[in-house]
């Protein structure tokens, strides 16, 4: 059980704090998850009192959305976000960024998380259970739509910010080279990728002011190195979701109205999804469950929370509206 002594000021200063989660060894040594937290302040009344939020980041990524965290705590719940094994807070010298070769490997980050969550606090306000929202960001959105698939009645709600539910050449173009893709991971499963991010993405977001400094190594401009292993496992999870899962709960998925190619700088970057191609991503999250809402932000970017300032306002006020008007009714 997690003890609140062990809860230490975060990099990103108050009211935030991280607590270290350890998973155990692999080959490259110790194995830790890392937990962000920020609680709000006397907000009994609020209409999400009763409500815990665990938020996931995306590939190459880490927790650092401040005003995330504010959105949350102003209707409020509890935010934490979890930095997975090897991202960020919890990556470790010598290890391989963001590695792994199975996304159900983050089950255990996941159940850490959560068991500190509960620890030595009350599971229940004013009668009722208290309720969890997942919140997953690209990779982090395929992570969790796999969890909560796998974990019927854990989730009250499930928050998708354009999550990585299809490879970007499409499932045929999936199928054609899932074979080449297994065999590398079989035999070379920390072999090197051809470079695919030109770092325009990050450009972009420099250019909307939503992206501050990050620690070195934590957010690279152009992303961490891909290794075959780490594909194959990403892959498996789209063949999962291409093929039906049944989230129970509620599932919300934000989605820029736009798509730009990542393969030359254009001003549309900075107002459309230059990771992920939408439509295809909207498509696949038909199939996570029987209620799925799909919500398209105009002008968004690939995190439509780090879009501009008129993006930013419909994607939270989107937000704001599912969660009071159905998928989680006022507490209070």
């Amino acid at each position: 059980m997690a003890d609140a002594q062990k809860w230490a000021p975060d990099i990103l200063g108050a009211p935030f704090e991280r607590l270290t989660l350890p998973l155990g060894t692999d080959a490259e040594g110790d194995v830790v998850a890392t937990l962000v937290r920020s609680r709000p302040r006397g907000a009994v009344l609020a209409p999400l009192a009763d409500v815990d939020v665990l938020y996931v980041h995306g590939w190459s990524d880490y927790f650092f959305q401040k005003d995330l965290a504010r959105f949350w705590n102003r209707l409020g719940a509890r935010f934490y976000a979890l930095d997975l094994r090897k991202y960020g807070r919890s990556l470790r010298p010598g290890q391989t960024p963001g590695y792994i070769t199975d996304l159900d490997d983050y089950d255990a980050d996941i159940a850490a998380a959560l068991a500190a969550m509960r620890a030595r606090s009350p599971r229940r306000l004013h009668g009722r259970t208290r309720r969890l929202v997942m919140l997953g960001h690209s990779t982090g959105g395929l992570t969790l739509s796999l969890w909560a698939a796998r974990h019927p009645g854990e989730a009250a709600a499930v928050v998708l910010n354009s999550p990585w539910l299809e490879l970007q050449t499409g499932a045929i173009g999936r199928q054609a080279i899932a074979p080449l893709v297994a065999a590398r991971a079989r035999f070379d499963p920390l072999g090197t990728h051809p470079v695919v991010d030109l770092g325009f993405y990050t450009r972009a977001q420099r250019e909307l002011g939503t992206l501050p400094d990050s620690p070195e190594g934590w957010r690279p401009e152009r992303g961490f190195p891909t290794h075959p292993g780490w594909l194959f496992a990403v892959m498996a999870g789209h063949r999962a979701i291409a093929a039906g899962v049944d989230i129970d709960a509620p599932v919300l998925t934000l989605l820029s109205t736009g798509y730009s190619s990542p393969l030359q700088w254009t001003p549309a970057m900075t107002t459309t999804d230059s990771v992920l191609v939408v439509d295809d991503i909207a498509r696949a999250a038909t199939r996570l469950g029987r209620r799925v809402g799909i919500q398209r932000i105009p002008d968004a970017v690939h995190d439509v929370f780090l879009s501009g300032s008129a993006a930013r306002a419909d994607a939270y006020a989107a937000l704001e509206a599912w969660l009071l008007d159905g998928a989680l009714p006022r507490a209070i």
